[in-house]
C-alpha cells in the first residue's frame, strides 16, 4: 500500500522517518503547503499550534538538499532556545537515514561560541537552526557562511517580533543572496510584521489554516470558579485528584510561577519550573528531566505554551487567564496532541467573568465543574439564570413579554400566578402547533 506522504515525491529516507514517527495522513497545512515549498515558492503560513507546521517545511526543504555540496543551504530561526532545540531534534530525526549524510547544526545562546567557531572552520552544516542572536554572532565573526543558502525559514514570527529579535532576523536575511525562498510561519500576522514581509517576500503564497475547532475535540475543557477559595489549594487538589500523567500549570508572570511552585512544594509535591529568568543550562537540564519523566508537575509562564513541545501532557491548568487571550489556545493546545485525550482546567474568580465571556465569543466552549469531596463533578453554568430568562422571553408573545417585565417589579402575588399561567399556556399552544406542523410534514 502506498504511504500517503509518497504523493509528495519525497525521498525514501524521509518516508521511512515519517513512518517511524507514526504519521499516517498529512495535516491540512501539510497538504496545502508541502507541494508549494517543494517547487521553491515563498510562503507565509498562518496556523495555530499543533497543526503540523514543523514537518510542513522540514520535509520538502530536506528533500531538496544536495548533500554532496558541503555548504549551508537552509537557515531556520526560532525565537527561543527550547523551540530551536525542538526543531533541531525534528530535523535530526528526519535525516537519520540519509545517505550521503545531511549535516544539521543547532546554534543557540548559552552554549560555547568559541567551540562552535572552531568547528565551523573545518565544516559548514547543510542546515542551520538556531536563535537569531547566536546565528548573527557566528556570521559576524566570519564563522558561519550564509552566502550559499537558498532558503530562510522564520518560525514563530509573531513571537520573534514580541521578543525583539526581528532586527537580528532582518540582518541575517541581509547576509543571504538576493533571490531566496523565504518561509514565514506564525500563529498571527501582526501589523508590525508587514514591513519585514514586504521587504523580503515578492508575491508569496499566503495560506491561513483556520482550525475547524479552536480546541482539539480530544480535549475536555473545564471551568472552575474559585468562589473565594485559595487558588493554591485548588491547584493542589486538581493535581492530586486522579493522578495526572503529566500536568502543566500556567501563570502569567515569573513571580506567580515561583509563588505557585513554592506553595505546591510546601504541600509535598515535586515541581519543575519553567520561565525566562531560569538560566539556559538549568532550563535545559529541567527539560531533559521532564522528558525522562522525572517530574509529573510543571509550573510555567507562556514560554512553555509557545516555545516548548513537551510530550504526553495529560492536564493543563490555567491558574490565571492569560492577559493575551490568544495564549489561552496555545496553553490548552499543549494537551490533547496527536488525538490523545487531554483535560484543560481554567480557574477563575468573579472579577474575571469578562475574560471568560470574551473567550466564549472567540468560540471556546467550557464545561462548568466544581470540586466536591475530592471529586471533580458537574455544576451549573454560571450564566444559567440569564440564559433561561433570555430563552423564555424570546419564545413569548410580545404581550406576555410585557407581563414578564412587570413580574420583576413588586406586585401582588395573585398577579404573578396569573402571569405564570399565561406563560405556561402560551408555551403549551406553541408546542401543540409545532407538533401539528411536524405531523403534516410527514
Amino acid at each position: 500500500m502506498q504511504h500517503s506522504f509518497e504523493k509528495f515525491g519525497l525521498k525514501p529516507f524521509l518516508i521511512d522517518a515519517i513512518h517511524e514517527l507514526g504519521f499516517n495522513e498529512p495535516t491540512e497545512v501539510q497538504e496545502k503547503i508541502i507541494p508549494q515549498i517543494k517547487k521553491g515558492r515563498s510562503v507565509i503560513g498562518q496556523s495555530q499550534t499543533g497543526s503540523g507546521k514543523t514537518h510542513t517545511f522540514l520535509l520538502p526543504l530536506i528533500n531538496n538538499i544536495d548533500p554532496e555540496k558541503e555548504e549551508v543551504q537552509i537557515v531556520i530561526t526560532a525565537p527561543s532556545r527550547e523551540l530551536a532545540d525542538q526543531l533541531f531534534q525534528a530535523a535530526e530525526q528526519l535525516v537519520a537515514k540519509a545517505d550521503p549524510a545531511i549535516f544539521v547544526q543547532n546554534y543557540v545562546g548559552g552554549t560555547d561560541k568559541s567551540r562552535q567557531l572552531s568547528k565551523l572552520q573545518h565544516k559548514q552544516p547543510h542546515i542551520v537552526i538556531g536563535t537569531p542572536g547566536r546565528i548573527l554572532d557566528l556570521v559576524n565573526e566570519n564563522g558561519l557562511l550564509l552566502h550559499t543558502a537558498s532558503v530562510l525559514v522564520v518560525d514563530e514570527a509573531d513571537m520573534t517580533l514580541d521578543m525583539g529579535f526581528l532586527e537580528d532576523v532582518d540582518q541575517i536575511a541581509g547576509k543571504l543572496p538576493d533571490r531566496i525562498q523565504m518561509l514565514v510561519f506564525s500563529a498571527t500576522i501582526p501589523q508590525k510584521l508587514q514591513p519585514f514581509l514586504k521587504k523580503y517576500m515578492e508575491n508569496p503564497l499566503f495560506e491561513q489554516i483556520s482550525s475547524k475547532t479552536l480546541l482539539s475535540p480530544s480535549i475536555d475543557n473545564w471551568l472552575i470558579s474559585t468562589k473565594g477559595r485559595e487558588k493554591i489549594d485548588l491547584i493542589y487538589q486538581l493535581l492530586t485528584i486522579g493522578q495526572p500523567y503529566l500536568a502543566i500549570v500556567f501563570a502569567n508572570t515569573k513571580v506567580k510561577v515561583d509563588e505557585i511552585a513554592a506553595g505546591l512544594k510546601e504541600r509535598g509535591l515535586k515541581i519543575a519550573t519553567i520561565h525566562g529568568d531560569i538560566p539556559p543550562r538549568e532550563r535545559k537540564r529541567v527539560m531533559k528531566q521532564i522528558q525522562n519523566l522525572d517530574y509529573q508537575f510543571i509550573v510555567a509562564t507562556d514560554l512553555a505554551a509557545r516555545g516548548i513541545d513537551i510530550e504526553g501532557v495529560s492536564h493543563v491548568i490555567n491558574a490565571e487567564i492569560p492577559n493575551d487571550l490568544d495564549f489561552f489556545i496555545h496553553r490548552v493546545g499543549r494537551t490533547g496532541r496527536k488525538n490523545m485525550e487531554g483535560i484543560a482546567i481554567t480557574l477563575y474568580d468573579p472579577s474575571e467573568e469578562q475574560q471568560i465571556t470574551e473567550l466564549e465569543k472567540m468560540g471556546v466552549q467550557f464545561v462548568p465543574k466544581q470540586i466536591r469531596q475530592q471529586e471533580i463533578v458537574d455544576t451549573y453554568d454560571r450564566n444559567r439564570r440569564e440564559k433561561r430568562e433570555k430563552t423564555t422571553t424570546e419564545t413569548l408573545d410580545p404581550a406576555i413579554r410585557g407581563m414578564v417585565k412587570k413580574k420583576k417589579k413588586k406586585i401582588k402575588p395573585g398577579y404573578k400566578k396569573k402571569i405564570d399561567r399565561a406563560i405556561k399556556e402560551s408555551n403549551r399552544k406553541k408546542r401543540r402547533i409545532e407538533t401539528r406542523n411536524r405531523a403534516k410534514r410527514k
